[in-house]
């Protein structure tokens, strides 16, 4: 038993006992919840946690992963034993990732310029430099490096011990040898969680299990995605040429050759391995819960390709016995990246699991977990982690499939738009097949499969990778143009629609957009919604449709996030919120032929007096009916047109036998995004829970004479950063990928959110967030592409069309008159 008696209540009940589990409790109690309850069934850190290898490093890509990185190496390297007196056994020793190939420097150079954006102590270094620091590593073939000098590896059961015991002294309480065996919601809507030693309730919940987080899940009616696959990494025996060094040797990342890492063990060698092939899941359906500190037979004949690799990458293991063996679980989500957030449907059950890399990352993400909850919104971009990202899709069998997927890919180049395959198509949309037999390259957004861009003119079907400019650029370039000088169309039907029906439908929305609603039939309002903390939860647009009837339509991803928001603000109004998403699906038309073509299709007056500007009207189109709305995120004349599913193709193949005399074209996100970035258009990539309206720029989307979720703080002038639009010098080579470092006077003043080649303007075009008196029309910068810097200048409107009158107004009429 654990010393300390199971409470009847308490405001927080976290269940796991690992590194997320107490980390959680560590930062919960550091943003002011003391009143939390850990419980462990056996020892803390007996799960995943003890058997970890305990390494970080500052090499990543990712900009608010990074920010994570960096606050976990300082609370590491001396700031938690400050605080605690526990010792961490922190080993600052350093780091290199190496390169054999120029794709890998490629992807090794756009680390730099993250870094740079983050402050981190990062360099690009030649094989004299790795072969000076680290003179046993055998560099054929390397390139260079990535030489992060803050890096290092750490005691995983030292820092969970630490950080439990920084909890408890803020009045947190851990209970260990107490197994939870339910957790289940009672009316009230407090959570009750049965245990062994009794019951407690309480206003929150966490599931931080571990292996045992998706079994726990399905308690409460919850389908967590997560699947356990096993890792290897071997110890060596004393290593001789190591006995006299007076100083660590920096850890070696060798993705290609390795696949894993290999660094000192004290005197010893360690050797982790992510085989490419052959990846090993276990317990798809219940993890045991009488496993404690346990460990897989070593499979040798699965990671001996690698192993051998290692071998001859350190010559001095050579000729050594392995003296351990460590063989043990750890979670993977469907795409890699852990469950932080709320569990979907369900209030104030959180997630803190499926983390594969529970000391890289866990401190950080538990930080701004406990801020989420605390103050109602983290403080990086919790987008890749929510776990509402996934949806009923996401099934038993296809989280198996999707695991394997990505271990294997655990020690790959992560290109930009990197397009998982496996398991696909999940929800494909009524064009799919015919979109595929034109060309289209697919990728999956919340399960629905949605065209990238079209192969044509010779080139391969198929994801062409690279941190460069290749053929697919080409592509997209001249979806661009059909769109601009033509007519484009495009298959839309993964975004989320909810339509919000009955007499309280316009009273319950109101209370949460932040921009007026429209209040005649027809009326199309592009609003957001907020949290608590004023931040952005996310973008809509919102059509009323009729009396008491209105239609939502947003990011796919943010589909659950949308339906949760919605239904926990729900305040007795009369109104039923129905999702659409699988009945309908919608087509994007645009360019200055679109009425040409649409009004070849339908008896409906287009003319601008017949169908104004960001207005929806019911019409038939080839004799079905639909919903089409003027709009266009291309910045174009052009409908959005929301169709029955049975109906779609029929509509789809009148719209194209129409537009065939015009050169009408299929286009994808690719080229979507290229002609949002031209008009200014802020997407996903600005507008996070990270920001405010004021910081994101876009309080034109708000009003002052209502009141709404989140007001107070989202309206507030002291600008923590602001969002700024650049253009930026093109080499013809690398164009940017986001979270670049935005230079002023050789200073660090912000970066990238969003990056794309505009093709109608010639220029790379980003948004940035930067300081805020860096946000003057004119100013000359400079951003850090591909390590380099690169000039960049503020602009103060859209680079095309800055008057938007191409969407609202027929500029061939009005040339006529």
């Amino acid at each position: 038993m654990s010393g300390t008696t199971l409470p009847s209540h308490a405001h927080v009940v976290i269940v796991g006992g690992g590194v997320m589990g107490v980390g959680l409790a560590y930062h919960l109690a550091h943003e002011g919840w003391r009143d939390v309850v850990l419980l462990e069934k056996a020892e803390l850190t007996s799960g995943s946690t003890w058997h970890a290898a305990g390494q970080i490093t500052h090499s990543t890509s990712s900009f608010g992963l990074g920010k994570c990185v960096d606050y976990n190496i300082g609370l590491y390297s001396g700031a938690l034993e400050a605080e605690t007196g526990q010792a961490v056994t922190w080993h600052g020793c350093g780091s290199f990732r190496l390169a054999y190939t120029q794709d890998e420097m490629d992807w090794l150079r756009h680390t730099l310029s993250v870094g740079r954006a983050l402050g981190f102590n990062i360099e690009l270094v030649g094989p004299s430099r790795v072969a000076e620091l680290h003179p046993f590593y055998n560099l054929d073939g390397v390139l260079g490096a990535l030489h992060t000098p803050d890096d290092g590896h750490v005691d995983p059961s030292g820092v969970t011990m630490a950080m439990a015991a920084g909890a408890r002294q803020l009045g947190a309480k851990i209970i260990r040898q107490c197994r939870a065996t339910n957790i289940t919601q009672a009316e009230s809507g407090e959570w009750v969680v049965e245990t062994e030693q009794g019951t407690i309730r309480c206003a929150h919940v966490v599931n931080a299990g571990g292996t045992y987080a998706r079994q726990m899940g399905e308690w409460s009616g919850l389908q967590l995605p997560m699947t356990s696959m096993t890792h290897h990494y071997f110890v060596t025996d004393p290593v001789p040429e190591f006995a006299d060094l007076d100083s660590e040797l920096p850890v070696i990342r060798d993705d290609r050759k390795v696949s894993g890492y290999i660094r000192m063990e004290q005197k010893r060698g360690l050797i982790g391995i992510y085989e490419k092939e052959n990846a090993n899941s276990v317990w798809h359906d219940h993890c045991p819960w009488d496993y404690e500190n346990w460990l897989f037979e070593a499979d040798y004949d699965r990671v001996m390709p690698w192993l051998q690799e290692s071998l001859n990458r350190m010559p001095i293991f050579a000729d050594l016995g392995i003296s351990r063996d460590v063989h043990g679980a750890i979670s993977h989500p469907p795409d890699g990246n852990p469950l932080i957030g709320p569990a979907p449907g369900v209030r104030n059950y959180w997630c803190c699991c499926g983390t594969q890399i529970g000391i890289g990352w866990g401190p950080g993400l538990t930080r701004e977990l406990a801020r989420w909850m605390v103050h109602g919104a983290a403080d990086i971009s919790m987008r890749d982690y929510d776990p509402r990202r996934f949806g009923a899709y996401a099934t038993k069998d296809w989280q198996v499939v999707k695991a394997h997927e990505d271990y294997k890919l655990r020690h790959e180049i992560p290109f930009p738009h990197f397009n998982r395959l496996e398991g696909r198509p999940v929800k494909p949309s009524p064009f799919h097949d015919r979109l595929k037999a034109k060309g289209a390259v697919h990728e999956e957004v919340y399960g629905h499969e949605r065209p990238r861009w079209f192969a044509k003119d010779g080139v391969a079907q198929h994801d062409h990778y690279s941190f460069r400019r290749n053929a697919v650029h080409d592509m997209v370039g001249a979806e661009c143009r059909a769109v601009r000088e033509r007519v484009g169309i495009m298959d839309i039907s993964g975004f989320a629609k909810v339509e919000v029906i009955g007499p309280g439908a316009e009273a319950l929305l109101d209370r949460l957009v932040a921009n007026r609603m429209s209040q005649k039939p027809g009326g199309i309002t592009l609003t957001h919604m907020l949290n608590r903390r004023g931040r952005i939860e996310l973008e809509t647009t919102l059509v009323k449709l009729g009396e008491g009837r209105y239609y939502l339509v947003c990011a796919a991803f943010f589909e659950q996030r949308l339906l949760d928001h919605m239904n926990q603000h729900h305040k007795d109004e009369d109104a039923d919120i129905i999702l659409r998403s699988n009945d309908w699906a919608a087509l994007s038309l645009n360019g200055p032929k679109a009425r040409d073509v649409l009004s070849a299709c339908t008896d409906a007056d287009l003319s601008n007096a017949g169908f104004k500007w960001l207005t929806a009207q019911e019409i038939e189109v080839a004799g079905h009916k639909l919903w089409a709305f003027r709009m266009s995120y291309a910045g174009e004349l052009g409908w959005e047109l929301h169709i029955p599913r049975d109906n779609a193709l029929a509509v789809y193949d009148a719209l194209w036998a129409a537009g065939e005399p015009y050169g009408i074209a299929d286009y994808g996100s690719f080229a979507m995004n290229a002609l949002r970035m031209e008009k200014g258009f802020k997407g996903a990539g600005e507008l996070t829970n990270e920001v405010t309206l004021a910081e994101a720029d876009v309080l034109r989307f708000a009003r002052t004479d209502k009141d709404y979720l989140g007001k107070g703080t989202t309206l507030d002038p002291d600008l923590r950063w602001i969002c700024a639009y650049l253009e930026i010098e093109p080499d013809g080579i690398v164009d940017g990928h986001g979270g670049e470092a935005v230079l002023l006077d050789g200073a660090v003043v912000g970066a990238t959110a969003s990056v794309a080649f505009g093709h109608t303007i010639g220029k790379i075009l980003a948004f940035a967030y930067v300081q805020p008196q860096v946000n003057v029309p004119g100013t000359e910068l400079e951003v850090v592409i591909a390590g380099t810097p690169r000039r960049g200048r503020v602009l103060s409107e859209p680079a095309y069309d800055p008057q938007s009158r191409l969407p609202r107004t027929d500029i061939a009429m009005e040339a006529a008159e």
